[in-house]
């Protein structure tokens, strides 16, 4: 019989194996993003929603190597327009933008003078915003930009949706009222997909999910 704390070990690694890989996608998507709009900066913020923070969690370009876990209020700034608005937004001049919150923008360390943003949703629900910052002038028109953001937003949105469900059943498991014997089954399942270890990772995470939505 397998012994209990045998599968949250298991299920503990491959949860902490698939949030490494999704991370890695989300910095992919960041750097592409950046790249792509000849930007200063683009970044990725997931809602804490209990705190009603926005926490960076991926970062290319300014601010890359120290931004990542940093906090700010979730209802302040360009980022906390988007995340209620639910809509893309393209600032040319933040001078001008009441919204635009600089002495938030000030303790990253940069401040721009232009940004685009986009909300994360699944679903209908906002779990985060994808920020551009001081993209290059293009023959792109706003609506235009604002289009491409939302599909490099889509896929941010896919791969911070695994990590916010991989850190809910960290929890879960850390506080010791997890079901054990669907925990059980979930490492059954894994070890039976073999190597291919990013399908076990989806595998594991819908099983997640479901447990997750079990009444209390």
């Amino acid at each position: 019989m397998t012994d209990n704390r045998d599968v949250v070990a298991v299920v503990s690694a491959l949860l902490g194996e698939a949030e490494r890989d999704h991370q890695e996608l989300l910095h992919s998507v960041v750097t592409v993003a950046r790249a792509l709009f000849g930007a200063a900066a683009a970044s990725v913020f997931l809602l804490d929603d209990q705190a009603e923070e926005l926490v960076f969690e991926a970062v290319s370009g300014e601010g890359e190597g120290h931004l990542v876990g940093e906090r700010f209020p979730a209802s302040r700034g360009i980022a906390g327009w988007v995340l209620v608005a639910q809509e893309p937004l393209v600032v040319a001049d933040l001078a001008t933008n009441p919204a635009f919150a600089r002495d938030l923008a000030e303790t990253t360390g940069y401040v721009p003078s232009s940004l685009m943003a986009a909300p994360l949703l699944r679903g209908e629900e906002p779990i985060g915003v994808m920020e551009v910052l001081d993209p290059a002038p293009s023959t792109v028109s706003p609506l235009g930009a604002a289009d491409l953001l939302t599909l490099f937003a889509a896929q941010a949105a896919v791969a911070l949706g695994v990590v916010q469900h991989n850190r809910k059943a960290h929890a879960m498991l850390s506080q010791g009222g997890t079901e054990l014997s669907d925990l059980a089954e979930v490492a059954r399942l894994l070890d039976s997909l073999g190597a291919d270890r990013r399908q076990a990772g989806l595998h594991l995470l819908d099983s997640v999910h479901r447990l997750l939505s079990l009444p209390g």
